[in-house]
């Protein structure tokens, strides 16, 4: 925009200037008349002359298109193909700028001289920038416009470049409107006006939408209004409804009243049963009295008997002593009675024994005579008859208990077949369960990975950190097994989860306040025992250096895992040590690393097969494998779920063939056992036969045995000796049993004298025993006293414990049961209403839950009756007024909203239109000032007017040979050469209030007289030079009057061709 106030000094503008963004070198190639031209500029004044078609407007024209004019806005052509020399196929132009100081457009891209080049072709044209070397720097139109904007360079501004065109529409148009359209163009007053004019349109614009959009919403504040109207209709109905709200909360209430009612009479109850208690313990206190005294006379009187009886006693024992002495001398008479009874006895015994032998003589030797040989021998035939049948029942038995053996062996063998196909099926049961409840879990984990570490309970979990995720300082990183994957593949999965067991499960958070937040999550989700760790998710990702890992080709956990998380191999490495622990291929290579080569840095090795190996101390330590459980940390699960599937159906065909199995051990087992039934039956028959043939066999022996004794003994001479023994001891015991008789004789005189003794010590103790069984009886009724005492001390505790204390116990517990309620329905009411509301409606009446729920229903019924009177419940026009009052609300807001904005964005327009006018209103004095100025160097005089509400512009003039008068002329009335030489320095003015690095003008002075184009020249130079800017003035007349200086160079255009 054009700069206000006055310039500084001309000459220390000069020591100042640093000729950044001047013209320093054009060439053009097959452009309109010239085939190949160079020229060079100075960096002040330059003059180009030359005779009329010598291409010397063709220069600005060709300056112009480099700096990205259109074809048009030249007016030498329509389009940019029409620059191109007639025959040629392509044009051209070449500027080189200067780019130094302080003001140089990027001069570490560039360099000190920006090169300018368009080339222009039939089709298409080009605009390259490029550094000093003639390096290629950017093809783009947005860098040219940033290099225009940054120099102020607008070639279409005539202030800035004035093309011959242009020269001659300024110096000759009289008219005030198109100097005006001049002087608004040239000062970029245009430009902003036509910027601040459409704004207030757009402004216009939207306030004509908001408009409309408030038009909207007026049926709805309609609306609204009936809707307000109905609500304060049934206000009526509400108080009804308020009061029967009321009565609810009453009637909640009653129930705990009512409560407090029976439970306050349950305690006047328990006062009363607790009132029994003393009378029936002072009975029981004196029954208990009476106990302890019926105790302490019974403590004495067994003293007393015990000494009576121990006096008794020692005359018992005597008495009894004697009584024994006599018994024992009445039994040795008695047994010498028995004896000599039996002696006497045994004497006629033997006498009788005499009398048989001498008889059985007689009868042998009539026995001898009638046995015959043909009865012993049917006796040995039949022996050996039954000998046989006996064997064969024997060999029988025999056969059929080995069979049973045999057969019982075979059932035991067939059972433990059984129970171990039993084992075997319920192994293969077990195992088909886990395999296919591991389908089951790998299946749900192909579908969401995060389950495998930890369930549904992670997905809850995550869904719970969603809802509070606005609690946490930083979001929870978890579990961490889903934020880890292997990196060759599946190889080491295993060995990695056996390693990192339930860390892979646990959630890493930043700090204690998260990890709380984060548990009650986990409680919320129902997630026990979830494993939190506390981290620093600021710290970077942990370098460990060489030295701290084992030394070994072996790979370690770390290096096959990976994280795109740098906080979880962190936590991996702080907490779990996985860059110490060492994974190998088998027991052998994981023995030999752990043991035997002693790596420091080293803490656990884990292998493929499941074993852990460790050294603490002196201590190796070897762990076996656990089961393997399907991997979780894999790439893809389908490769798991296929073995498994595979070895599911490989498991249910072992168990069809165990149950195969078990079915053919079952019938074999029945089969067997059925048949050892048969062969039980049978050898119970043979034992049954055997038993029969070995009784009739004893029979016949003994049969015979006898016979044979009788035979053999019954000699006769064995008879007679026999006899004669008899005798012998028959004449002992006679003269032993005289001596018997006279040993009973003595025993019976003892056994009198005895008895005699015993009766007198019998009388003499009489009254020692009489008194001792007195007492014994006193004694026997204070017992009986004691228990009836006690019994009746029994009966008043069983009153106390079992009719007392039970009514109390009873009582009790219903005031317990009624506490109990009375909670429960103060929980209710509470959730109803707080007590403090009920207590707010006044002291209660007193009325029943009953009575209440009679009101509410004649209250149910009168709210009814009014309620038919309306269409829509209250609830659904407070309902209906809120939702359209929320509705509303928001589009007020809204539009209100934009209201605002668009207040905002007026302000500021007007603002900056208040601003503008004001820079407008400067620019007009300065104008005038800068005018009179350079008029004031011909000693002439003048005044512009400018009318922004009428676009005029006027410039009138006083010359010299006016100065007796106050005439002032529009420069209509001036001569052609005054009228040049007063439009020029308004074109000077105008300059003086533009910047830009070079200026240029095209037949400037067609139509001045010699006397004003020498003084043009002499202003124009005196300007250029002072104004420090490049200028290039263009004009085909003599320029030898232009004076020289060392800042001047004037160049002559070589004459066209004929």
């Amino acid at each position: 925009m054009a700069r206000s106030g006055g310039r500084p000094s001309s000459s220390s503008f000069i020591k100042e200037r640093s000729g950044s963004g001047t013209i320093l070198r054009i060439k053009l190639e097959n452009f309109m008349c010239h085939s190949n031209l160079q020229i060079e500029f100075g960096e002040w004044v330059n003059f180009i002359t030359g005779q009329n078609g010598s291409g010397k407007s063709a220069i600005l024209t060709a300056l112009c298109v480099a700096f990205g004019c259109r074809a048009k806005g030249t007016q030498r052509a329509s389009t940019l193909k029409d620059f191109i020399k007639t025959g040629c196929s392509y044009a051209v132009v070449h500027v080189e700028m200067k780019n130094q100081g302080e003001d140089a457009f990027k001069p570490e891209i560039y360099g000190d001289v920006i090169i300018i080049e368009r080339r222009i072709t039939e089709s298409t044209s080009s605009t390259v920038l490029k550094d000093h070397e003639g390096k290629k720097v950017s093809s783009r139109k947005e860098e040219l416009r940033e290099l225009v904007e940054h120099y102020n360079i607008d070639v279409e501004n005539p202030c800035v470049v004035m093309s011959q065109d242009k020269s001659r529409e300024f110096l000759h148009s009289g008219n005030d409107k198109d100097k005006f359209k001049f002087f608004f163009k040239a000062t970029l007053l245009q430009q902003v006006n036509d910027l601040l004019q459409s704004i207030y349109e757009h402004l216009n614009s939207a306030t004509a939408i908001v408009d409309e959009m408030e038009e909207t919403i007026k049926p709805i504040e309609k609306e609204i209004k009936e809707l307000r109207g109905k609500i304060k209709n049934m206000e009526q109905v509400e108080e009804i409804a308020q009061k029967l709200q009321q009565l609810k909360k009453k009637l909640a209430w009653s129930w705990v009243y009512d409560v407090d009612r029976q439970l306050q009479e349950q305690t006047d109850k328990i006062v009363k049963l607790k009132e029994r208690i003393p009378t029936c313990q002072a009975k029981i206190d004196w029954e208990l009295g009476k106990v302890e005294s019926l105790r302490d006379r019974l403590t004495k009187k067994k003293a007393k008997v015990a000494c009576l009886m121990d006096e008794s006693t020692a005359m018992k024992r005597e008495i009894e002593t004697c009584h024994q002495s006599a018994k024992t001398a009445a039994r040795e008479k008695i047994a010498l009675e028995e004896e000599f009874n039996h002696k006497r006895n045994n004497v006629q015994k033997i006498r009788d024994r005499v009398r048989r032998l001498e008889r059985q003589v007689g009868d042998i030797n009539e026995q001898t005579m009638r046995n015959t040989q043909a009865e012993q021998s049917e006796t040995e035939e039949k022996l050996r008859y039954l000998e046989q049948e006996i064997e064969k029942a024997e060999t029988l038995l025999s056969r059929l208990k080995e069979e049973e053996n045999s057969l019982l062996e075979k059932a035991s063998a067939g059972r433990k077949e059984m129970e171990h196909i039993e084992d075997m099926i319920r192994d293969h049961q077990k195992r088909q369960k886990d395999i296919n409840s591991n389908i089951y879990d790998l299946k749900k984990h192909s579908t969401n990975k995060v389950t495998a570490f930890g369930g549904d309970r992670v997905i809850y979990l995550l869904q719970a950190i969603e809802r509070h995720h606005r609690r946490f300082k930083k979001p929870p990183i978890g579990p961490i097994g889903s934020h880890v994957t292997l990196i060759n593949g599946n190889k080491w999965a295993s060995a990695v989860e056996s390693a990192l067991g339930n860390m892979l499960n646990a959630f890493i958070v930043t700090d204690h306040k998260d990890s709380l937040t984060l548990r009650s999550c986990a409680n919320e989700a129902n997630y026990r025992n979830l494993k939190i760790i506390i981290y620093d998710f600021s710290r970077p990702r942990l370098n460990i250096p060489r030295h701290m890992i084992p030394q070994t080709e072996h790979p370690t956990i770390l290096s096959v895992l990976h994280s795109d998380n740098p906080t979880v191999l962190n936590v991996l490495v702080d907490l779990g040590n996985v860059e110490r622990q060492v994974l190998a291929e088998n027991y052998e290579v994981g023995k030999a690393v752990a043991f035997g080569q002693r790596l420091s840095n080293l803490k656990d090795v884990f292998t493929l097969d499941g074993y852990r190996m460790f050294f603490r101390g002196p201590v190796q330590t070897t762990l076996p494998p656990i089961p393997r459980k399907p991997t979780r940390l894999c790439a893809s699960f389908d490769d798991q779920i296929k073995d498994l599937e595979i070895e599911a159906s490989r498991g249910q065909n072992e168990i069809n063939q165990c149950m195969r199995s078990k079915r053919g051990a079952e019938e074999n087992l029945e089969e067997l056992e059925l048949k050892i039934r048969t062969l039980k039956k049978h050898r119970s028959q043979a034992e049954k036969v055997l038993t029969t043939k070995e009784f009739e066999m004893r029979d016949l022996k003994s049969t015979v045995a006898a016979e044979n004794e009788a035979s053999s003994s019954s000699t006769v001479n064995e008879l007679q000796l026999e006899i004669m023994k008899e005798r012998e001891e028959m004449e002992e015991k006679e003269a032993f049993l005289e001596k018997l008789h006279i040993c009973l004789k003595e025993a019976e005189l003892k056994a009198n004298k005895l008895n005699a003794s015993f009766e007198n010590l019998r009388e003499s103790a009489k009254g020692e025993i009489d008194a001792f069984e007195e007492a014994e009886n006193e004694l026997k009724k204070i017992e009986k006293d004691l228990q009836s005492a006690e019994a009746e001390k029994i009966h008043y505790e069983n009153i106390m414990k079992n009719k007392v204390l039970p009514d109390i116990k009873e009582a009790e517990a219903n005031y317990e049961e009624l506490k109990i309620k009375r909670k429960e329905s103060d929980q209710k009411a509470s959730e109803i209403c707080p007590e403090s509301e009920i207590e707010s409606l006044g002291p209660w009446d007193g009325s029943t839950p009953e009575q209440l729920s009679a009101q509410i229903n004649r209250m149910n019924q009168r709210l009814h009756r009014e309620n038919q009177q309306f269409s829509e419940s209250m609830d659904d026009l407070r309902m209906m007024y809120e939702k359209l009052e929320r509705k509303i609300a928001k589009k007020r807001k809204l539009y209100q909203g934009y209201r605002e904005k668009l207040m905002a964005c007026k302000n500021a327009l007007d603002s900056r239109w208040g601003k503008f006018q004001r820079n407008a209103s400067l620019l007009r004095r300065q104008l005038t000032w800068q005018f009179n100025s350079h008029l004031g160097k011909k000693g002439i005089s003048g005044h512009i007017k400018v009318s922004y509400e009428n676009k005029t512009l006027s410039i009138e003039v006083k010359m010299p040979q006016d100065a007796t008068s106050n005439a002032v002329r529009d420069t209509k009335g001036l001569s052609g050469g005054e009228r040049s030489f007063s439009t020029l320095c308004f074109a000077l003015a105008l300059h003086e209030m533009t910047e830009s690095p070079f200026r240029a003008m095209d037949e400037f002075d067609v139509f001045m007289d010699a006397v004003s184009r020498k003084i043009s020249l002499d202003a124009l130079v005196d300007f250029a030079i002072a104004q420090g800017a490049q200028w290039m003035f263009i004009t085909p007349h003599d320029i030898s009057m232009v004076k020289s200086h060392e800042r001047i160079k004037k160049q002559q255009m070589a004459a066209p061709r004929s």
